[in-house]
């Protein structure tokens, strides 16, 4: 459901990067189609839309961050990605979508109607060959996840994300991390107390060090990337 909102104030310092040039990954469509981009804000914590709901905008984040989640049968919640500024979501391959999107700090989105994107791509193979990008790249991160469920430990599944967020988020060598570690256990499968214990074991053994709750520096890449392995 879209929920306009007047401002996003009080945005935490994980949101930093937010404020560096977002690439528009929808102003190639809009010069050349005629596509329309408006822009939302959402509060921390606010549906931007749900399960099951018509598919009919596509969305990128302009600053903050989202997290598309799963609510099981049994009331737990995978979360399967992590959307932050510039990243492209919602764009299911069904008339539906299949997961339901949640800012996670005050956050503001761009739009577009899904429908319109798909006429430019049909008229404009450079728009046509970016969805596609768009597309794969969201397949090879559901595949990298599946295999990071299934086959990794809890201590090399906290390593695969570090890496995964220090290519994503780093700035002069700190990790300001948008999510909470309950994201990050629902994210990874794992318990908090198993995200909180692992994250404990990496920084005992001089990998990283915390600069606050959700400020991480990664004092050994390579180390890390051993245990991700």
């Amino acid at each position: 459901m879209l929920n306009p909102m007047t401002s996003t104030s009080n945005e935490v310092r994980a949101s930093a990067q937010a404020a560096l040039v977002v690439g528009n990954e929808f102003s190639l469509a809009g010069s050349q189609s005629g596509v329309i981009a408006t822009e939302f804000s959402y509060k921390k914590d606010e549906e931007i839309y749900g399960e099951d709901e018509s598919a009919e905008f596509v969305y990128q984040v302009v600053r903050g961050a989202v997290r598309t989640y799963k609510l099981l049968s049994d009331g737990r919640r995978q979360i399967g990605a992590f959307h932050l500024p510039g990243d492209v979501f919602g764009l299911d391959h069904g008339a539906k979508h299949s997961l339901t999107a949640e800012a996670i700090l005050d956050t503001t989105v761009r739009l577009v109607k899904r429908r319109s994107l798909e006429a430019a791509a049909g008229s404009n193979v450079q728009i046509a060959y970016k969805l596609w990008t768009l597309v794969s790249g969201d397949l090879k991160h559901a595949e990298g996840h599946m295999l990071l469920l299934g086959r990794k430990t809890a201590i090399e599944k906290v390593a695969a994300f570090l890496l995964e967020m220090d290519k994503r988020l780093a700035i002069t060598g700190m990790l300001a991390l948008p999510m909470c570690r309950r994201d990050i256990g629902d994210y990874l499968g794992l318990t908090l107390e198993t995200v909180s214990r692992a994250l404990s074991q990496l920084n005992d053994q001089g990998i990283l060090g915390f600069s606050g709750a959700r400020q991480i520096t990664l004092r050994n890449r390579q180390r890390l990337a051993n245990i991700n392995a």
